[in-house]
């Protein structure tokens, strides 16, 4: 990376899109620097940082496929986006013989957004699940936020598929010994989920993939927990019962701050409607 932006890699990001210097904007389009919180990826010359991209890993920037992606992209939502350049880089990368270094340039580069790309195009390969999960680990394990939520999302139609045998394979990764790895598994799995479609299995049959969660009831990883809870959350839309009988369960096996800590997150929405019920009732 440039020595002329290592001064801006410790800064904490804008209140508001309008107030992030000009400086910090030219980094984020030329690809130098990765985000620091959404307003930032906002801002993004998305046209520009592609093409940018695209140079820096060894693409042609004004290839016909790419141009005509980037020419449409104002009538997709803005994080839809993101997928259709990175289905772009995917094409053009196809063609080449050194398209295995292309993709490791992509995974390795200095931008979050452009990471995000190549997690993507995991998601387009065609992968099974278990060489899909081999894959999208070191981007579950990135030190940016945004990559570790792309590399879940990149494998969740493949789960969505069998979620039996997804829930067997990810066994070993709530065990792991990074936390990353072990919130990955309990995000990838929840059943509603965040930016997504839900797992249509796990709505109905949350209890399938309980073997996932019963190790991380007490992680010591508040960053695991949240996860857990808000799967649990996600679980009591439809199986409020269920969820409230495993949190009971929970509480005696596992008397610790950071069980309870979790089964109170994981019960938010349960609590609200006998609150509301309760209300109706005076």
């Amino acid at each position: 990376m440039r020595a002329v932006v290592q001064h801006l890699l410790q800064r904490k990001g804008a209140a508001r899109i309008a107030l992030i210097p000009a400086e910090v904007l030219e980094a984020l389009n030329d690809g130098l620097v990765p985000t620091v919180h959404l307003n930032e990826l906002l801002a993004i010359d998305l046209p520009r940082l592609a093409r940018n991209v695209a140079l820096q890993v060894g693409l042609d920037a004004q290839a016909e496929r790419l141009q005509d992606t980037l020419a449409m992209l104002g009538v997709f939502p803005p994080m839809r986006r993101h997928m259709h350049v990175a289905r772009a880089l995917y094409d053009l990368a196809a063609e080449r013989e050194d398209r295995d270094r292309i993709a490791h340039a992509l995974a390795t580069h200095p931008s979050d957004v452009a990471r995000s790309w190549a997690a993507q195009w995991i998601a387009f390969s065609g992968l099974a699940l278990p060489e899909a999960l081999q894959s999208v680990r070191r981007f579950a394990t990135d030190p940016h936020f945004g990559v570790r939520e792309m590399a879940w999302m990149a494998v969740r139609e493949e789960v969505g598929r069998d979620v039996e045998g997804a829930v067997t394979l990810l066994l070993p990764w709530v065990h792991d010994g990074d936390a990353n790895v072990r919130r990955f598994a309990s995000e990838l799995t929840r059943p509603h989920g965040v930016w997504c479609a839900p797992l249509k299995t796990l709505k109905a049959q949350p209890w399938l993939a309980l073997q996932l969660l019963e190790p991380l009831k007490s992680d010591p990883s508040l960053y695991v927990r949240n996860s857990v809870a808000n799967w649990l959350n996600d679980a009591s839309r439809t199986h409020p019962e269920w969820v409230q009988a495993t949190c009971g369960r929970w509480l005696l096996e596992s008397p610790t701050a950071e069980t309870t800590s979790l089964v109170r997150r994981a019960l938010r929405t349960v609590r609200k409607k006998q609150a509301l019920t309760e209300l109706t009732r005076l």
